[in-house]
Formats: structure tokens, sequence, C-alpha cells
């Protein structure tokens, strides 16, 4: 015999006492394995049911989890939203505030120019009226004084001895008194 068709011999009567002792197996431990085999069977029943019962219950909570994150996400979203639109609308209002503010300062300085301006040709005509009043009053003044030094001038001169006439009046009294005058025609 060749050794492939010994050991082809050898395997049937392993397979042969294998079978054996299966079957002295299955009549020693046969109620019990059932046993064993029916309440594994349960138990992987039972862990499958559990485990589907729990991934069932993860699903949700998490799609529960995931839409109270959504809608908070959106109502944050939305909080955002209606916060930078109120930041834009006070932004907005501040800005046409300050507009109007600078507008209205704008036109206070204009005024406040045109009313300096206004005040500043009036100071400077009511200055011009004021200095040709005075140049009036002065020239008046001035002419009334001229006139009335000319009045005394002429009042003096009428009124006093010429100064020659007075020089002579005094050279004859000096002569007269020294008895050095001569009365023309008295010299005889």
């Amino acid at each position: 015999m060749s050794p492939a068709e010994q050991q082809d011999g050898s395997s049937q009567v392993l397979r042969g006492s294998a079978g054996n002792v299966d079957k002295i197996r299955d009549i020693l431990f046969g109620t019990q394995m059932r046993d064993y085999e029916s309440r594994f069977a349960r138990l992987e029943e039972t862990l499958i049911k559990e485990t589907v019962e729990i991934r069932e219950t993860s699903r949700r909570r998490f799609e529960q989890l995931e839409s109270f994150i959504h809608k908070e996400f959106e109502a944050v979203q939305a909080r955002i939203k209606s916060e930078r639109d109120d930041r834009t609308d006070v932004d907005s209002q501040q800005s046409r505030e300050l507009k109007e503010l600078a507008d209205t300062l704008s036109r206070r300085i204009r005024d406040l120019d045109d009313r300096g301006s206004n005040v500043e040709r009036d100071l400077r005509n009511s200055l011009l009226q004021q200095a040709r009043d005075l140049t009036d009053e002065i020239r008046t003044r001035h002419d009334e004084l001229a006139t009335l030094l000319e009045k005394r001038v002429h009042e003096l001169r009428d009124g006093k001895t010429d100064r020659a006439t007075l020089a002579s009046l005094f050279t004859e009294v000096a002569l007269r008194l020294s008895d050095q005058f001569v009365i023309p025609g008295s010299e005889s």
C-alpha cells in the first residue's frame, strides 16, 4: 500500500472514530448541550434584540439631539441675525442723527458767519459814519474857531495900538522927557 492510501485509510478510521466519539458525546452530554444551545440561542436572540433596541434608542436619541442642536443653531442664528439687524438699524439711526447734527451745526456756523459778517459790516458802516460825523464836527469847530480867532485878531488890531505908532509915541515921550523933542514949526 502506498503511503497515500495508508493516509486515506487512517483518515477514514479517524472519521469513523470521530463519529463514534460524537455519538458518545451526544448520549452523555446531548440534553445539556441542546439545553446550552437553546440558552445560547435565546441569549443571542435577547442580545440581538437588546442591541437592536439600544441601536434604535441611540439612533432616536441622536436624532433628537441632532434636532435639538439644529433648532438651537437656528435659534442662535436667528438671534445673531436679529442682533445684527438691530445693530444695523441702530447704526443707521445713529448715522442719520450724526448727519442731522452735522447739518444743523453747519447751518448754525453759516448763520453765525452771516451774522458776524452783518455785524462787522454794520460796525464798519457805523464807524465810518461816526468818523464822517466827527470829521464834519471837527471841520465845523475848526471853521468856527478860525472865524472866532480871526474876529478876535481884528478886534485886537482895531482896539490896540500899532507897534510902529506905539514906538514913535514912546520915542516922542522919551525925547520930551529929556527935553530933546522939537516940535516942528516951533523952532524959532
